[in-house]
Order: C-alpha cells, then sequence, then structure tokens
C-alpha cells in the first residue's frame, strides 16, 4: 500500500470517528465503506463499519462487515460477540446459540471487560445454556435416555457420549505417574459386576467402620500423614498438605506387606480385604489404609501412579459436604457403598464439613489385564527396582 493511500485511508477513518462521535452514522457508514475499499485488511475499519451499519437498524449489512473483520482476524473476540448478537437480533436462535458459544471459548477475562460487556456476556451465557440443555434434551429423547440412578451402564455411558458432544462434560484421559500399559479403556468408574467380591466386601462396613472408630479413640500413633515428600523435592499442588495430618493415613498393607501391629487390630478390615482381587507385586502392593480427612480440607486434583491397578473406595464416615470426582463425575458417599476407580484419571475429593471422613482404601488389579500380563507387570515392575538398587518408596502400583 502506498504512502498515499496510507493517508487516504487514515483521513477516511478519522472523518469517519468524527461523524460518529457527532451522531451521524449514516456519513460515517459511507466513510467506512470507502475506507475498507482502500484497506480491507484493516480490522479496526471493518468493525466501524460494522457498528455504524448496526446504529441505522442494517443488521443484514452489519453481520457482512463482521464477517470481513473475521476474515482479517478469526479469533477477534468483539467481534465474534457482535456475530452472535446480530444473529440472535435477525431471529436465528440457534445460530446465534452457537455463535455465543465460540465468543464464550475467546472471552477474556470478566473484570477486565468494560460493563457493557460484561453483561453482553452474561447474556451470551444465557442464550448458550439454553442451547446446549435445549440440545441434551433433544439427543436424549433420540436416544431413549431416561436417566434416574438405576440406569444401566450402556445408559450411562450414552449419556456422557451426549453431555460430550455438547460440550457439558470434558474428555479425561489416563495420566498415570509412572507406568502406563496400553490397551486399558479409560473407565473412570468402574462396574460393579466387574468385582463379584465387592457385596461380601461391603458386608463388613460396620465391623470394619468400628475398627477405625477404635483407632481413632486409642489416639494412635500409627496415624501418619497420607503425604510425606522429602526436602528438596518439588511439590507442586502438595506442599500444602505435605507431612500434615489433615490428611493422614493408618496403614495396613504398605509396600507390599502387612504392617502388623496394625492389622492385629483390624481383624474384621484384615477379612475384607482377603476377599479383594489385590495385586502381589514385590515391594509395592498390595496397599491398604485408612484414609482420614480432616474437616475444612480438599485433596486436590491429581493422578496416581499405574493403570495396571485400580482403586477401592469404602465409605466408613461421611458427614454432609463430602465429595469425590474422577474426571467428568462427582459422586456422594453412601457409607457401605464402595465403587471401584482408575486413579490415573484426574480425580480430587473433599470434606468441607466441620467433621472428620474416614475411609477405606485398597487397590485391585484392573480387570482387564490377562493373568499373563498381570505376572509380567509384577515381574517388570519388581526388575525396575532391583536395577534401581532402590525400594519403591510407598509408590504402590
Amino acid at each position: 500500500m502506498t504512502t498515499s493511500t496510507l493517508d487516504a485511508v487514515a483521513d477516511l477513518k478519522a472523518a469517519a470517528d468524527r461523524a460518529m462521535s457527532r451522531a451521524d452514522p449514516r456519513a460515517a457508514r459511507d466513510l467506512f465503506e470507502r475506507a475498507v475499499g482502500l484497506a480491507p485488511d484493516r480490522l479496526e475499519l471493518w468493525i466501524g463499519l460494522a457498528a455504524c451499519r448496526r446504529a441505522l437498524g442494517e443488521a443484514e449489512a452489519s453481520l457482512l462487515a463482521v464477517e470481513g473483520a473475521l476474515k482479517v482476524e478469526p479469533r477477534y473476540f468483539p467481534a465474534l460477540l457482535m456475530k452472535a448478537s446480530l444473529l440472535e437480533a435477525l431471529g436465528r436462535g440457534r445460530q446465534a446459540a452457537k455463535a455465543y458459544g465460540t465468543a464464550l471459548l475467546l472471552a477474556p477475562p470478566s473484570d477486565s471487560l468494560a460493563e457493557p460487556t460484561r453483561r453482553a456476556l452474561d447474556h451470551a451465557k444465557d442464550v448458550h445454556e439454553r442451547y446446549v440443555t435445549e440440545l441434551a434434551a433433544s439427543l436424549k429423547a433420540e436416544a431413549g435416555l431416561s436417566g434416574g440412578a438405576q440406569a444401566s451402564a450402556e445408559s450411562r455411558r450414552a449419556d456422557t457420549f451426549i453431555e460430550a458432544i455438547v460440550g457439558r462434560r470434558k474428555i479425561y484421559h489416563q495420566e498415570p505417574v509412572q507406568f502406563h500399559y496400553p490397551g486399558l479403556a479409560a473407565i473412570e468408574f468402574h462396574e460393579r459386576g466387574d468385582f463379584p467380591w465387592l457385596e461380601a466386601f461391603e458386608a463388613y462396613t460396620d465391623d470394619i467402620r468400628a475398627e477405625v472408630l477404635s483407632v481413632w479413640a486409642e489416639g494412635s500413633p500409627d496415624l501418619v500423614p497420607y503425604i510425606s515428600y522429602g526436602d528438596g523435592l518439588p511439590l507442586d499442588q502438595w506442599a500444602e498438605l505435605n507431612r500434615s495430618l489433615s490428611w493422614s493415613a493408618f496403614h495396613l498393607l504398605l509396600d507390599g506387606a502387612p504392617v502388623e501391629a496394625n492389622c492385629r487390630r483390624c481383624p474384621a478390615t484384615m477379612a475384607a480385604l482377603a476377599l479383594a482381587d489385590q495385586p502381589r507385586v514385590q515391594g509395592r502392593s498390595p496397599a491398604a489404609m485408612f484414609s482420614i480427612l480432616r474437616p475444612r480440607t480438599r485433596i486436590p486434583p491429581h493422578t496416581g501412579v499405574a493403570n495396571t491397578r485400580l482403586v477401592v473406595h469404602l465409605p466408613l464416615i461421611v458427614p454432609e459436604g463430602c465429595g469425590f470426582r474422577v474426571g467428568g463425575e462427582t459422586r456422594p458417599w453412601r457409607m457401605g457403598e464402595a465403587w471401584v476407580f482408575d486413579d490415573t484419571i484426574e480425580h480430587e475429593a473433599w470434606n468441607d464439613s466441620d467433621q472428620p471422613r474416614a475411609i477405606l482404601i485398597c487397590d485391585v488389579w484392573n480387570p482387564r489385564l490377562s493373568p499373563g500380563e498381570r505376572e509380567l507387570v509384577a515381574r517388570v515392575s519388581a526388575a525396575m527396582d532391583r536395577f534401581n538398587a532402590e525400594p519403591a518408596s510407598g509408590a504402590g502400583l
């Protein structure tokens, strides 16, 4: 572009701005149209033209100008928000809702926006949420989903599928800290039917609860911090809980061996654990403990060591205000109702109550590993520890 053209564009824009300041959008529109004809790659000219046309009630023409701006910069938030608003004004409700969704993805922090833009953003959220709710309901009706606590595993998977389609559920993947065995499905909460021993395991709940209460009553010195990293290590999300009894453990099986004194105090718990299909890996597994979470304590999002094993939680003392999330699914605790989950998928827990929360935790083999694969995993893990000439240090498997 020549210097004379640049000067002409600058003069036209200045004149258009003056026309807008004196509330003459018609004159400003004509000037901006001439300017974009000379410099179609100038974002601010398209935006100015769109604003003038909108002020004149020319919604379709304004939309064309916004599209011109988006050709220059497809991710420009003000243009995306204006496009959605124009579509809404033109009565194209679903197109507008989808466009609002795109704008929301690229919206800057709300506190950095002027008040009128914040209000427009709140409106965008409302419109888009209504659209998503209606779309999800339509798709679930098409799929014949009725929901409810007694929904089948297939129905729950279909519901998750649809929630992900409409953008209400994030897709989480396995992110093991150390061991990833290929080909194992990333399932947040596994189906109870994969663990036929689970009902008999739960039948011990009252006796196990009595044992954890006895441990508490005795003020056991064997309650230790669940998180205990040495000095000089990067703690990241564990800084607050490291070496803290806010999240404590009473170990029954640790690094593949029983903690004899603790086991003797908890015979019912040990009988229940004997039912579980726990891994046998030298220096690493089986593992089992009572996990105690003090009031007003949160366990931050994290992932576990290996997808070759799953984790069992049996709730024992669960006051209101406690919760647990694995991936995109959050579940309330119910005393005596165990679940099995893949802890290599991001998960977190919280106790927002004024009372402690206590659960029994143990590991079990991933049921999708064959007997030969289980043996291989155990041998390779033990061989790695021998090669490094150091214990697993509670890493688990």
